[in-house]
Parts: C-alpha cells; sequence; structure tokens
C-alpha cells in the first residue's frame, strides 16, 4: 500500500488515463475503439435476445433455442428469486469445449493445454485429441463406478492434468463437480462433502509447493473420517492419482506414506488403463447445473454457489474473447488455481470454448528461483498473462532486474483479478512487465458472477490504474444509497446490479432462501455484490472495498465468522473478532483481537497454536498475521461489535468518527496501547 512519498506519486497516477495500444491490439480487435463497444453494449442492454441468440449460434445445440431467452425475477417482495437461460435447449458444455473444436474446427493437433510443473523440467504438452480421449476415459470410468447425471463429485486435486480431464469428465456425463482448493483444510473439505452430499470424491497421494510437499491422500482420509463422524456419511469411492510417485519422485526424498482402504480406494491409473475413449456426452437442459464451487459465507458456514450449463458456457466464452482479446496464434497463461471460479472460467471453460491454447502451472511464484513466471513467459512465448495483484506485489519487491532478464516481447495483454489493484502495482505492471506496450485489463467479477461484470477492453478502452472501469455486455450495473436510492453521475454507495447476465449463479446449494436474503434481500429487485463503489465524472467504475463481513485476503474473500469460530474453538479463548489490515504484498491480511478466558496468560507459544488452529479449520490462506491480546471489545449497548472501531486500532489511525453508541468507550485507549508491536 503506498505510503509517505509514495502517496502522492499514486494518487497522480489515478488521475492518468492511458490509451490502449494502438499499434499492437486495434488493428485487428475483436472491439477496436469505444465508438463499438458503446454500440455492441447498447444493443446487449437493449436488445437481449437477439445479441445472445447470435453467440448462441456459435456453439452446439442437441435441441435449440425456442421462445423466451431470459426470464426473471430480482424482487424478493414478488415471489421467489429466479434466473432461466434458453431454458428447454439442450446442450453439453463438455462437448463444445472438446468435440466441437477436434470435429466441427478440426483443431485435433492444436496444443489445447500447457502443463508446466513445480519444477522446469516437469512440462506436459496435451492436445485437443488428447485431452478429449483422456476425458472420455475418465467420464466412462465415473460412469463404471455408478456416477450417473445430477450426482456430486468432489474433486480434491493440484494443478495437474489430471484435475482438467476430472472436471470436464463430469461435465460430459452430467454429474455436478465440487472442486475443492487443494489448501483447503480436512475440515473444510468435509463440510463441502457433507454439504454437497457427494458420491466420489478424487485426490492425489500429494502435492508440490515449491519445496514443500503436502500429503493430500492423508487430509482427504481425515476429511473422510469427520464425514463418517459428524453425519454418518460414507464415500464409496476415492479415486488417487499418482502424482508425487508418478511424475516427481525425484524432488522427494524417499516415498509419500500412502495410507490405503482397499474398500474405499481406487488408483487413477489402474482404473484409465481399462477404459474405453468414447463416451457420448449426456445431453443437458440449458438452467441443468453444471458445478458448485463453494465461497465464504458471513455467517461462517461456506456458500454452495450453482452454475447452470448454457449460460455460464456463453458468457465465459465470451468474456475470454472479448476481455482478453483472443486470437488463434495466442497463448494465454491464467496463474490462478482451478480451485477457484477463476480457475474454472478463465483456464478450463473459457479458453477451450474457444479452441485456444491455455498454460496450467502447478508451482509457486518465486521457485525454484524468483524469475519463474517470467521465464515461463519466455519459454511459451505467452501472448496474454492473467494474475492477481498480490502475485505482482510479491514480484515487485525483487526489482525490475529480474523481470529485464527475461524476454518477455511476445506479451500483447496483461490482466489482473482477485481485488483491486493499486495504482503503484498497476504502473509497475504496466511499465516494468508490459514495457508500457500491453493494456491492463483489470476484471472485477466473483464466483458469484461467473465471468467478468466490469472490466476494460484491450483495444477499446482508455485505462486509469486502479478502476475497473465500464460494464461488460449485457450487465446493468448501479450505485444505491443506504436507503436504496439510485445514485446518478459522480456517486460512492452499494454496487448493485438491475438485471442478470446468462452467467449469474443460480442458487445457493439446498438453501435457496439463503441465496434470496444474501444477495436480494437488502435491495429488492437488485443483485447485490456485497462490494461498495465509485463512479468518477468519466464513468468509471471504482470498487471500494467489502461492505459486509467479509475479507478480501491474497484475493480470496474469507468471513470474519469463519476465522472467529476456529479462534474461539481453542480452550484457552473466550471470544474473538477478526478484521483486515492492509498489506504491502496480500493487500489485506488477518489482524485478531482475543480475550482469554480467566486465568490463560497470552503467550508467543499460545498465538502460534490459535494461528495453527486458524491453518487447521479452514487453510493456510487463513492464518492470521496479527494475534493481538485483548482485555474485551469494542461492543454497542446491544452487544454488537464496532469492527470499524477494530479496523481502526488494527491499523493505529485514531479518527474513529462516532463512538457515542459504545458501551465502554475505555477499551478503545486500552486496545490502541496494546497493539501488536510488529503491526506498528
Amino acid at each position: 500500500m503506498p505510503s509517505g512519498a509514495n502517496a502522492s506519486a499514486v494518487a497522480e497516477a489515478q488521475q492518468l488515463t492511458y490509451q490502449p495500444q494502438p499499434c499492437q491490439e486495434a488493428a485487428n480487435a475483436h472491439v477496436p475503439d469505444m465508438a463499438t463497444y458503446r454500440a455492441l453494449y447498447k444493443k446487449s442492454i437493449e436488445h437481449p435476445e437477439e445479441f445472445w441468440k447470435e453467440i448462441a449460434g456459435e456453439f452446439h445445440w442437441q435441441t435449440p433455442p425456442t421462445g423466451k431467452l431470459f426470464d426473471f425475477n430480482f424482487d424478493v417482495t414478488k415471489g421467489r428469486v429466479y434466473i432461466e437461460f434458453m431454458k428447454g435447449a439442450k446442450t453439453n458444455i463438455c462437448y463444445n469445449v472438446l468435440d466441437r473444436n477436434v470435429k466441427e474446427k478440426n483443431l485435433g493437433k492444436k496444443t489445447a493445454l500447457l502443463w508446466e510443473g513445480n519444477q522446469p523440467t516437469d512440462h506436459t504438452t496435451i492436445s485437443y485429441d488428447h485431452l478429449l480421449k483422456q476425458v472420455c476415459k475418465f467420464a466412462n470410468v465415473l460412469k463404471k463406478l455408478g456416477v450417473k447425471k445430477g450426482d456430486r463429485v468432489a474433486i480434491y486435486l493440484p494443478m495437474i492434468p489430471e484435475l482438467v480431464y476430472a472436471m470436464l469428465a463430469c461435465a460430459r456425463i452430467g454429474a455436478v463437480h465440487s472442486i475443492v482448493f487443494a489448501g483447503f483444510s480436512s475440515e473444510s473439505l468435509c463440510e463441502r462433502i457433507l454439504d454437497s452430499q457427494c458420491a466420489v470424491l478424487i485426490t492425489a497421494d500429494g502435492a508440490l509447493r515449491g519445496e514443500k510437499v503436502i500429503n493430500l491422500k492423508e487430509i482427504a482420509d481425515e476429511a473422510m473420517a469427520k464425514a463418517k463422524e459428524k453425519a454418518q456419511f460414507d464415500l464409496k469411492d476415492c479415486i488417487v492419482v499418482r502424482h508425487i510417485d508418478a511424475k516427481v519422485n525425484n524432488q522427494v526424498k524417499g516415498k509419500l506414506q500412502v495410507h490405503w482402504n482397499a474398500a474405499v480406494d481406487r488408483w487413477w491409473d489402474e482404473l484409465m488403463m481399462s477404459s474405453s475413449d468414447e463416451c457420448e456426452p449426456e445431453w443437458l437442459d440449458a438452467e441443468d447445473p453444471l458445478f458448485i464451487l463453494y465461497t465464504s459465507g458471513s455467517t461462517g458456514k461456506p456458500k454452495g454457489v450453482v452454475h447452470s450449463v448454457a449460460g455460464y458456457l456463453l458468457y465465459t466464452a465470451l468474456t475470454f474473447k472479448y476481455v482478453f482479446d483472443y486470437h488463434d496464434e495466442d497463448v494465454y497463461w491464467c496463474t490462478a488455481d482451478i480451485g477457484w471460479i477463476t480457475g474454472h472460467s478463465y483456464i478450463v471453460y473459457g479458453p477451450l470454448a474457444n479452441g485456444a491454447t491455455t498454460l496450467m502451472f502447478e508451482g509457486v511464484p518465486t521457485y525454484p528461483h524468483v524469475g519463474r513466471m517470467w521465464e515461463i513467459i519466455e519459454k511459451y512465448k505467452v501472448t496474454k498473462f492473467y494474475t492477481a495483484p498480490t502475485a505482482i506485489r510479491l514480484l515487485m519487491k525483487y526489482g525490475p532486474e529480474v523481470v529485464k532478464k527475461y524476454d518477455l516481447s511476445s506479451l500483447k495483454i496483461l490482466g489482473s483479478v482477485g481485488e483491486p489493484i493499486n495504482p503503484d502495482a498497476w504502473l509497475w505492471y504496466y511499465n516494468v512487465v508490459g514495457n508500457g506496450n500491453c493494456p491492463i485489463v483489470d476484471t472485477f467479477w466473483q464466483t458469484e458472477t461467473g465471468g467478468h461484470v466490469l472490466t476494460p477492453l484491450p483495444a477499446a478502452t482508455p485505462l486509469k490504474p486502479g478502476s475497473a472501469t465500464f460494464p461488460f455486455f449485457g450487465v446493468l450495473p448501479a450505485i444505491l444509497n443506504e436507503h436504496g436510492e439510485e445514485l446518478q453521475g459522480e456517486a460512492e454507495g452499494y454496487l448493485v446490479f438491475k438485471k442478470p447476465w446468462p452467467s449469474i449463479m443460480r442458487t445457493i446449494y439446498g438453501n435457496h432462501e439463503r441465496f434470496e436474503s444474501t444477495y436480494f434481500k437488502k435491495f429488492p429487485g437488485f443483485y447485490v455484490a456485497g462490494d461498495g463503489c465509485r463512479r468518477d465524472k468519466d464513468g468509471y467504475f471504482w470498487i471500494t472495498g467489502r461492505i459486509d463481513d467479509m475479507l478480501n485476503v491474497s484475493g480470496h474473500l474469507l468471513s470474519t465468522a469463519e476465522v472467529e469460530s476456529a479462534l474461539a474453538q481453542h480452550p484457552a479463548v473466550a471470544e474473538a473478532a477478526a478484521v483486515s489490515r492492509p498489506h504491502p504484498v496480500k493487500g489485506e491480511c488477518l489482524y485478531c483481537f482475543v480475550i482469554l478466558k480467566d486465568g490463560k496468560k497470552f503467550t508467543e507459544l499460545l498465538s502460534a497454536e490459535l494461528k495453527k488452529q486458524v491453518r487447521e479449520k479452514i487453510g493456510p490462506i487463513a492464518t492470521p498475521d496479527f494475534i493481538q491480546n485483548a482485555p474485551g471489545l469494542p461492543k454497542t449497548r446491544s452487544g454488537k461489535i464496532m469492527r470499524r472501531v477494530l479496523r481502526q486500532i488494527a491499523r493505529n489511525e485514531k479518527d474513529l468518527g462516532d463512538i457515542s453508541t459504545l458501551a465502554d468507550p475505555m477499551i478503545v485507549e486500552l486496545l490502541f496501547s496494546q497493539r501488536c508491536e510488529a503491526a506498528s
């Protein structure tokens, strides 16, 4: 975060407007200028049926769409909230991203997937032909195990090709995949398996993160044991990929110990050996569920976001094509993990729907050296690069000299995702990585939206560092005040959307009431994003941060309730509160306050135990950076914690605003005086 002398430079940078680069992108761009953007946007809003039918015409429909394209209700006061798109049409997303490319577009020999492993020596090139065969083989494996349309399949895998095979195999037979990030704990995996009542779990013997070996099978076993203990739930099959043994054993000293339960466990390679590489797709209704992806909820219980087949296909395909201005010769790399929505939409479904070559990276940005990401761009001549501000800030620390060691001249477009990018990181990305020649598409979207909703288009949109700029086609944003009144012109308030686009979530799995109350109850008639937003005098949108009890750490949403619950389960803790604090690399980090039970002493050992407990209950991404011993918490007379006061204490900022409703104002000064030394 900018401070001191740098702050004024950054403030000045926010006022700058960067024109698109005509030399590289405008001549052949899908959207070459703002006039074209405005015309297409107007058509998408005023004539959505015509607009989306043209897009749908590029894809395969077993039963073509007929009748009304969109049907929806956003107003909870007028009955059940629902969104339907192309209802009655039948298709299969796996057919559209694989068979269509192989059979109709003759792209069988083209590289679909470039896999770069943890070490530079580990890499694989997978053609569309090969990908289709592997997906069909695994689809037949699932069918042989009794998995059928509508069944849920949990996937807990590292960033390896089998992850893509598994998710597309599910899509092919109509099973609903639920991918769980392989950095989550056994508790988090168990919770997701139970909520969606999964039929099968797919995991690996282990995963590599730099020099660290993670025993995924052990974590999966713990999750299955917890599911049985909590709810008497037994998984019938656990399919295990030999990743550490088969591919990278040379990096690991000795064999990874894998506990084996012959009644449940099955080796992936043994199941695949006798499986046919032909499998007819299951033709699904446009509104059938495609996948469930869990995202943190403000109550502490993760929400199972459900996306449907047709709308998600069309929207991810179109956003990928236009936002990254995709052309056939491009080599595209998104650094996200497929365990997050970015990986779903912009490593797998969006790129493959366009017949693109997409790169998948298992490693970490600084291993085995700090130039690894730039080395990969040079190696594969990457043209479109999409990463998170956290990664950019991390790599900034090593200076521009590291970047300049590599030939990055292949780059045409840079992308940013996960959180608002701070202007100093934007400028470094633009000037050092892109050499001042590559437009930056700073994309705003969510797990719930399925694809980009606010974003520049690289050849058309003049850029402002830190702004998500304008809405994508079919997206109609608005800014409301606390009373639900729409604000015009320059304004700041709640970001909402007036109407659906094809890939918006359809429900929360098993809990439609929570779907309605979370996203539609506060302002009936609008989808509420949960983010604050500012619109400047030029109509540019700037995301100002979360407006609910959520934290954005390294681009990943965490709920305060979930972290607080994990801390409170420690026998020494009576109560806990978690807030965010600015962090130079992560953007935000966790600063936690704990009230100890009588007789308990706060020590460095206890602080380490509490951090370990959060890691085990949620996962490493939720580990607090700071834990402060608190004699009490700032609460209103009704007992509600005033988190804005805690945020100011965490940041050591004395401007507290109105605290007249506090039950005990003296606690604030006490908390300031006892702040964590490292946070000062």
